[in-house]
């Protein structure tokens, strides 16, 4: 009763939400929300990987190497691993996959638990030194807040979509206090297309999260950032260069990445070997290099606010690099490297987190060791380390997700370095055209896209892979065995609403189909009811439609066979039903009017 009594009072207070507050108004009140509860998750997030790296590392020693690296990343994978296998009990790796995969399949529907699940199992991971970002985890979180918050509500899909890009905006604002970043990434990386009636709702989220973020941290920037040195057009040269530099590493980390993802993956049916494998690679690679242990945004400081080599030396404290500052660009060379292997060995293994947070850290040390090996040799116009490690991380963000603007207005709000505008654009763009001769999807969209189910901003195909084959199949069919007389078929088809009548066997596999247009000279003469039988007068469809077929498929079989009707079977050929013609092109156009609309 008390279950009955809820629900009934939340229909009372979405009929009453209908009758009083319109459709675009709500929304806005609804984006509001959304922005809090994110940056709300950011902070709990960031609070508890803070506290929890704050109890493992304080007694550390800074002039040597700890043992210690090699048990915590362990410890972290296996207790997240326990967290999801016995409290979620579903899968919440990927997380900004699993958004496009909620747009394109799931009609931006996203699970419950996935408010805080990714925050507490990041947290556990990163917290212990796995060497992800929480990034990915917290859009995920913020999207979920976003999809729940409309389905309470019960709103359409368009507005779910809407309110799911609110979310993951106001993630990444929250996460940076970069308002205009999250606003952009949204635009390139989640492909939610902006019109007049979307730009709103998203910049009241970012803003709102934007302004929470700072009422619980302070005013204070991610990296306190100040510049030494002016850019000049002199550095025109070397700033391209690091953007094609960018571009490679950035297939480097992508195409391992998979590589690497796809070796644990043949260990998921052995989940403690896959920890063990996991667990032994991330913990060795963080004992020689300490910078991969977490998220890396403490060394990435050390980079950036770094003055004088003592400051950038401190970059190999417990190591067994430490107190060799000689050999600091091969630490930095060989952690550029290693960085790749031991993310995928932390998500591989059972931890949960994402690719957000290495690409800036890749990106930074890579302009780094490439502003340090140009001034070492003296190649041509001194250019400033600290300038070139913001303009590596925005170069490799904008290459591995397909994102110049996202890695432009990021860099630039994260560190108030808007004198770097121009060499910001300049390097993400060169990085941005060099991924695409090798890689024309994101690290993310990769996985949808080779399922063919990435939406783009082509409204053509994003209708195609946001409708959906089942909804538009029509089951209510009379199928005949093939031994029939065609006596007895007469009977069938005088009942039939359609045209055609299918062919299956015993087993419900189609065979072919009667064409009921085709029979008209035969059907009237009785004397030869009893002489063929249904196998002697069915016909091969123009076309045999699979229930997994791709839309665009199934529009490209019509127009090739100009069939009005084509049968969908599934794997083992057992007839589903038929598609019309006609049904599929009103839906289309339907569709295509609903993300028109402004």
């Amino acid at each position: 009763m008390e279950g009955l009594e809820q629900k009934t009072r939340l229909e009372r207070i979405v009929e009453w939400r209908e009758k009083h507050i319109s459709d675009r108004n709500f929304t806005l009140l609804l984006s509001f929300f959304v922005g809090m509860f994110a940056a709300v998750a950011a902070y709990i997030l960031h609070s508890l990987i803070h506290q929890i790296q704050l109890l493992l590392r304080s007694g550390f020693k800074m002039d040597s190497s700890n043992w210690l690296y090699l048990v915590f990343p362990v410890v972290g994978i296996y207790l997240t691993h326990l967290f999801v296998k016995y409290v979620v009990k579903d899968d919440i790796s990927h997380g900004i996959t699993r958004v496009l995969y909620a747009f394109s399949s799931k009609q931006s529907k996203l699970k419950g638990h996935n408010t805080w699940s990714s925050v507490i199992a990041s947290a556990i991971t990163i917290g212990f030194g796995g060497s992800v970002g929480a990034e990915a985890p917290i859009v995920l979180t913020g999207s979920a807040i976003g999809s729940n918050l409309g389905q309470l509500f019960k709103l359409d899909n368009k507005t779910l979509m809407l309110l799911v890009g609110c979310g993951a905006s106001a993630a990444i604002a929250g996460i940076f206090k970069a308002p205009i970043a999250g606003l952009v990434f949204t635009l390139e990386v989640l492909m939610v297309d902006l019109t007049m009636a979307s730009l709103l709702p998203i910049l009241v989220a970012t803003v709102t999260a934007t302004c929470f973020s700072y009422f619980f941290t302070g005013w204070d920037s991610l990296f306190e950032y100040q510049m030494d040195k002016a850019w000049e057009l002199s550095g025109v040269p070397p700033t391209i260069l690091l953007g094609v530099a960018c571009g490679f590493i950035s297939l480097y980390f992508m195409r391992l990445m998979s590589w690497c993802e796809n070796g644990y993956a043949r260990l998921k049916e052995h989940s403690y070997i896959r920890l063990l494998a996991g667990g032994v690679v991330l913990s060795s690679l963080i004992f020689f290099f300490p910078a991969l242990y977490g998220e890396g945004y403490d060394s990435l400081a050390i980079l950036i606010n770094g003055k004088t080599e003592a400051d950038w030396n401190m970059l190999l404290s417990q190591s067994l690099f430490a107190g060799h500052g000689e050999l600091l660009v091969v630490y930095v060379g060989m952690v550029i490297l290693t960085k790749v292997f031991a993310t995928s060995a932390t998500n591989g293994a059972g931890g949960c987190g994402g690719t957000f947070a290495p690409s800036l850290f890749i990106g930074g040390f890579l302009g780094f060791f490439f502003s340090r090996i140009w001034n070492m040799h003296g190649v041509g116009v001194y250019i400033s380390e600290k300038n070139f490690t913001l303009m590596g991380m925005a170069g490799v963000m904008a290459g591995v997700m397909h994102a110049p603007l996202t890695g432009i207005f990021l860099i630039a709000e994260l560190t108030g370095g808007y004198q770097l505008f121009l060499p910001l654009m300049i390097v993400s763009v060169s990085a941005y055209l060099t991924i695409s001769l090798f890689e024309s999807h994101s690290i993310y969209a990769i996985r949808l896209a080779r399922e063919g189910k990435l939406i783009t901003h082509h409204t053509d195909h994003a209708v195609l892979t946001l409708m959906s084959l089942d909804s538009v199949i029509d089951r209510d069919f009379s199928a005949v065995h093939p031994d029939l007389e065609m006596g007895q078929l007469v009977h069938v088809i005088s009942r039939s609403r359609t045209n055609y009548v299918p062919v299956c066997d015993d087993g419900g596999r189609l065979l072919g189909e009667i064409d009921i247009t085709k029979l008209r000279h035969v059907i009237f003469r009785t004397e030869l009811y009893h002489r063929f039988k249904v196998s002697q007068i069915m016909t091969e469809p123009a076309a045999v439609l699979g229930v997994n077929d791709p839309m665009e498929d199934v529009m490209r079989n019509f127009d090739k066979t100009d069939a009005l009707v084509l049968p969908v079977v599934d794997n083992d050929g057992i007839l589903l039903g038929y598609i019309a013609r006609t049904r599929m092109l009103n839906m289309y156009r339907q569709m295509v009017a609903d993300l028109s609309a402004e």
